[in-house]
C-alpha cells in the first residue's frame, strides 16, 4: 500500500537525493545502532525448555486447517483482527486522498453549462469541402 502511494503521488525524486546526501552519515550512525540492538536482542534470544517438546507435536484431525484459523482469528483475536481491518480501511481512504486531485487539462463535463445555453447557438452548421477537414 505504502508502495501504492508513493507511485500515485508526483514526487521528484532527483531533488530528493540532492537533500538526503547530507543526512547520509546520521542515517549511517542510527542504521549501525539499530543493527547493534538487533544483534543483541537475538544473541540472547533463546528457546524455553518446554518448547522443544511441542515442536513435532501432531496437530488434531478432527479440525482442518482453515476452520482452526477462522476459530483462533473470531474467537481470540477478534478485537485484533477487528483493529487490522479498521487500519486496511483507513490506509485506504488515505491513498485514495493523496491521489484525489483535480487537474485544469482534464476535460470535465458541466451539466449546469449545458442546461442553461442558449438552443440558437447549441449548434452550429459547417459547409465542409470534400476532402478537406474543418
Amino acid at each position: 500500500l505504502f508502495l501504492f502511494v508513493v507511485m500515485m503521488l508526483d514526487i521528484d525524486f532527483a531533488a530528493l537525493k540532492a537533500e538526503m546526501a547530507q543526512y547520509l552519515p546520521l542515517a549511517l550512525l542510527i542504521g549501525v545502532i539499530l543493527l547493534m540492538q538487533l544483534a543483541m536482542a537475538f544473541g540472547a534470544w533463546d528457546f524455553a525448555e518446554h518448547a522443544q517438546d511441542h515442536l513435532g507435536a501432531p496437530t488434531p484431525s478432527d479440525a482442518h486447517n482453515t476452520e482452526a484459523l477462522g476459530l483462533i482469528l473470531y474467537d481470540q483475536y477478534f478485537l485484533l483482527f477487528q483493529l487490522a481491518g479498521l487500519i486496511l480501511l483507513v490506509a485506504m481512504v488515505g491513498a485514495i486522498v493523496l491521489t484525489l486531485r483535480h487537474r485544469k487539462d482534464v476535460k470535465r463535463q458541466n451539466v449546469l453549462a449545458q442546461m442553461y445555453r442558449d438552443p440558437a447557438t447549441a449548434m452550429e452548421l459547417k459547409d465542409v469541402k470534400p476532402g478537406q477537414g474543418l
